[in-house]
């Protein structure tokens, strides 16, 4: 029996779950999907600038499991760019921070300004 995996903290749900050229119907089977914990390694590593170490200790998880979740989702971005995909950031094994650890409150941690919820968004097959 595999081990059960280790949640990933992520401070915040993105604003906009959906990216893509303006010209593809929203009902296109012609779309990527990144998870939120995927997502949250992008904004850590690529906005806010930290190290693959310092991602890991903010996300709660072994820097290995960084590295390999970053590779995904940069290959997600790049499939979406380059073919002109829908990018589209749902699930994952996460759970939001409460805003009280070492790391929050500092550069990385944004919980205290987000307020975006998943369940305004829109069904794919819509």
């Amino acid at each position: 029996m595999p081990r059960p995996r280790k949640w990933r903290k992520v401070c915040c749900l993105p604003e906009s779950n959906r990216f893509g050229p303006l010209n593809t119907a929203p009902d296109s089977e012609n779309y990527v999907v990144m998870t939120v914990d995927e997502y949250e390694s992008i904004r850590l590593i690529d906005l806010e600038e930290f190290t693959q170490e310092e991602c890991a200790n903010q996300m709660n998880i072994a820097r290995t499991t960084v590295q390999a979740m970053y590779n995904d989702a940069r290959k997600k971005l790049a499939e979406s760019l380059v073919n002109g995909k829908v990018l589209w950031i749902e699930g994952g094994e996460y759970r939001l921070c409460d805003g009280g650890g070492e790391a929050c409150g500092s550069g990385g941690c944004r919980r205290h300004r987000c307020g975006w919820d998943f369940s305004d968004t829109m069904d794919r097959s819509e």
